[in-house]
């Protein structure tokens, strides 16, 4: 798949407001559209705090809900569970892989800068905390239904950055011999064990666990000098 075949990778309204800087995109939504996902955004922040700072096993809905100055009710519009939750940020992750896509695809970027932001990127989030990184991963493993959204979201973002592998193949960045979906797995688990790591261990910061872990990855991908076309 090429960047210019992937053309409906696009953060929903509510993804828009929680990870988004497409602001063309929030601009189309309607009063009632931005306030809904405001207030899904104003819980995600809130949940997300509590569990950084308690541990997910410790926070209930009323405490998520008085933190967010909603009711009990309102948290229930939005989310099964306490668990649920946490599913947006697969929203957030897909949605900040879409934006690197409508990067490359402007071509001002090279794509090993794009995919070296990417990495970062997707590591904000989980990276506040260790405790909030054990969390996710908790969250993931004890629930199916979280699992699945997660495996959906993982499945369209691996397809998005397979283009962007063959977009950096096509400009003569990675070795053409690769498979690009095989590739973006890689890059994918490169991640997620880096993440589970550092969850453990918890220093040094995530940021520099990731930006290890990437310039490994790209070593292993990228056309050498001596490759390169004059």
């Amino acid at each position: 798949m090429s960047i210019s075949q992937i053309s409906n990778l696009s953060p929903s309204s509510s993804t828009v407001a929680l990870g988004s800087n497409s602001q063309t995109h929030s601009k189309s939504m309607s009063r009632r559209q931005r306030r809904s996902a405001e207030t899904r955004l104003r819980l995600f922040r809130c949940a997300l705090q509590l569990f950084a700072e308690r541990g997910l096993q410790n926070v209930t809905v009323e405490d998520i809900t008085e933190a967010a100055d909603v009711g009990k009710g309102t948290f229930f519009n939005y989310f099964e569970t306490k668990d649920h939750v946490l599913s947006v940020m697969a929203e957030i992750q897909l949605g900040k892989v879409g934006e690197a896509v409508a990067r490359a695809k402007q071509g001002k970027q090279t794509i090993h800068a794009l995919l070296r932001q990417l990495v970062q990127r997707l590591a904000e989030e989980p990276g506040r905390s260790p405790s909030l990184a054990r969390a996710f991963i908790s969250s993931f493993l004890a629930s199916d239904s979280v699992r699945e959204i997660l495996k959906r979201n993982m499945l369209e973002g691996r397809k998005a950055i397979g283009g962007l592998i063959a977009e950096g193949q096509r400009r003569g960045e990675i070795d053409p011999s690769l498979k690009p979906a095989k590739v973006a797995l890689q890059l994918l688990q490169g991640n997620l064990g880096t993440f589970l790591l550092w969850s453990l261990h918890e220093k040094p910061s995530l940021e520099t666990w990731i930006e290890d872990t990437f310039q490994h990855f790209w070593r292993s991908i990228a056309v050498s000098s001596d490759e390169q076309e004059p």
